[in-house]
């Protein structure tokens, strides 16, 4: 790859979150709480304590701009490399109208990179990712589609 290729991104989609969401989580919260105050799970009353304020902090925390560099190395997120041998393949993701590239690693256990582009900019990024890896198809999984159902 003779030049780098740079764009900026959300770290993540932000969704949208109307009034009725709010109130499924208070009633969903409170719900599991009565439930383990009731049965005397002390430990499972703090982890939905503590998941429903994470979730909240989440829901109300605007994503950070992200500037994404493509070089010989690998892809620059920010100031962290990710070098091209860390990973077996990527993928593309189309989410409604947002697009990722999705790295696959090598590892079992690591966790893939997913990096969102403007579709404008894509041709040029799947040429950049795909003169160093091999291109397989990738699908949501489980937990994304579970996230992507709750709008988390």
């Amino acid at each position: 790859m003779k030049n780098e290729i740079s764009w900026e991104a959300e770290e993540y989609i932000v969704q949208s979150h109307n009034t009725v969401w709010y109130i499924g989580l208070f009633i969903i919260t409170v719900a599991l709480s009565i439930l383990a105050i009731f049965l005397g799970w002390w430990t499972f009353l703090i982890l939905v304590i503590l998941s429903a304020i994470t979730i909240l902090i989440s829901a109300l925390r605007p994503p950070r701009k992200i500037k994404y560099t493509l070089n010989q190395d690998g892809l620059l997120e920010g100031n962290n490399l990710h070098r091209y041998d860390e990973f077996r393949a990527f993928g593309i993701l189309k989410e409604n109208s947002n697009f990722s590239a999705v790295l696959l690693p090598k590892k079992r256990f690591s966790l893939s990179v997913k990096v969102y582009f403007p579709g404008g900019s894509g041709e040029a990024i799947v040429d950049a990712l795909g003169a160093h890896l091999p291109m397989e198809e990738v699908k949501l999984d489980f937990l994304d589609k579970i996230v992507n159902f709750l709008r988390i």
